[in-house]
């Protein structure tokens, strides 16, 4: 059987076998074990066992589980409550500035947790009722938590860009600089849109009533002293990956160190947590580790098989522009994100488009914050959009899923507005890594 036949029968099963319910890791193993065994027999078994072992064995993996265990003392630490009242009492008497300082903490959240999941949970059980009381128009609420919630990939330290570094073989470091700014854009819009409606529409957005806001200035600025250990953490994780002083391995140990000791001072440490975030740390990995191994595993031995030099001959000959390739490939993702998680999508297209991506000239680290920016988009797309699902999860009965999904679309908007930004001027991402870097 040749192997366009067989790509096509791949794409099917796995459609077949993902429509039927069954989680994309085990989608991708079980065609990968498949696969090895009709093609290489019993030899196949150890062909995908030397790789997988071969990628968990990188050094740089070992900061996922550090950052995840940094975000789930975060999480759990009460962080988030306190930056989100430190916050609101400065921009309440705005129009819209709930929503602001909803997107403000979201971006700081990022910098601590990085997890869109806990982002997004934790945004609905503290800013989303406040809003709602507020008289907050529902869908601009919804969609601020939503979206702002989302951020956290585009905000180093980045599990995203981990992985992706790992799969590009670029460096983690130079993602992190590059995914800054546009993530600080993209923020930045989600702030101009929500002031620009509540600006037009005040009903939209009404300010915190007088009694909540109104507050000496020396009680406003010690708001701030129950948060400025967690963030010094945050801040010295990046500064000592961005100035050389540590790896982005032992910056993740530290981070995790360190936020346990800001959770102690803070009289929030104990046993009890400390059990729980091991436990939510390892439920995070296992499921983003599973999904490593069934894609890489499949990507392997269809590798073997050809079928990336198939796939990759395929797409370089869909047009002689490249912008309509790299367009193809922006579509793709965007498409996947419809059905799949992230890391899905990165370990099944990546091995297909890098080396096309390198011949058309493009630069992979560019390419690395294009593809964080579609991931965004599918963070918020129906039917997986797994940022409505977080939501819908922390909200309860008190929000239908059709009404979370329909509140997407501005943000989504946005999302695409930022994409094409980074895509017609590459220099946006890239000029801050060249800057540190040279």
């Amino acid at each position: 059987m040749d192997i366009g036949t067989i790509s096509m029968l791949i794409v099917a099963a796995m459609s077949i076998l993902l429509l039927l319910g069954i989680p994309v890791a085990f989608v991708s193993g079980v065609i990968a074990v498949v696969l090895a065994y009709a093609n290489f027999g019993v030899a196949g078994f150890f062909l995908i066992s030397t790789r997988t072992a071969e990628f968990v064995s990188s050094f740089s993996l070992i900061a996922v589980p550090m950052f995840v265990l940094m975000a789930s003392i975060m999480e759990r630490s009460g962080v988030a409550s306190d930056l989100y009242r430190a916050f609101h009492v400065w921009a309440g008497s705005v129009r819209g500035g709930i929503g602001v300082v909803t997107t403000g903490v979201a971006v700081l959240l990022g910098a601590t947790t990085g997890i869109i999941g806990g982002e997004i949970v934790l945004l609905g059980l503290i800013a989303l009722p406040q809003m709602l009381k507020l008289g907050y128009d529902r869908k601009l609420a919804i969609g601020t938590i939503t979206a702002g919630g989302s951020l956290g990939t585009m905000i180093p330290p980045s599990i995203i860009l981990i992985f992706y570094g790992l799969t590009a073989e670029v460096s983690i470091s130079h993602l992190f600089l590059a995914t800054l700014v546009p993530g600080l854009m993209l923020a930045s819009f989600y702030v101009a849109y929500i002031l620009i409606r509540c600006g037009l529409n005040p009903d939209l957005g009404p300010p915190l009533p007088p009694e909540e806001r109104d507050m000496p200035l020396t009680e406003k600025l010690a708001l701030f002293k129950g948060v400025a250990l967690p963030m010094a953490v945050a801040g010295g994780v990046l500064v000592s990956i961005y100035a050389g002083f540590a790896s982005i391995t032992e910056s993740a140990a530290l981070g995790a160190f360190g936020a346990a000791v800001a959770a102690w001072v803070r009289n929030e440490f104990s046993f009890k947590m400390l059990n729980d975030v091991l436990i939510q740390a390892l439920r995070t990995c296992g499921m983003v580790f599973w999904l490593v191994f069934g894609t890489n595993a499949l990507i392997g031995v269809y590798n073997l098989m050809g079928g990336i030099t198939f796939a990759s001959n395929m797409l370089a000959g869909v047009s002689q522009e490249p912008a309509i390739i790299l367009a193809v490939m922006i579509g793709v993702f965007i498409l996947l994100g419809f059905f799949i998680d992230w890391i899905g999508i990165l370990f099944l297209t990546m091995p297909i488009f890098l080396p096309v991506l390198t011949q058309l000239g493009y630069d992979p680290i560019w390419f690395g914050i294009v593809f964080n920016l579609s991931m965004q988009i599918a963070y918020l797309t129906p039917p997986f959009g797994p940022a409505c699902f977080y939501l819908k999860g922390a909200a309860g009965d008190s929000l239908e899923l059709t009404e979370i999904f329909a509140a997407q679309w501005p943000f989504i908007g946005l999302q695409i507005l930022a994409l094409i930004i980074v895509v017609m001027w590459p220099g946006l991402s890239l000029w801050l890594p060249s800057l540190v870097y040279g």
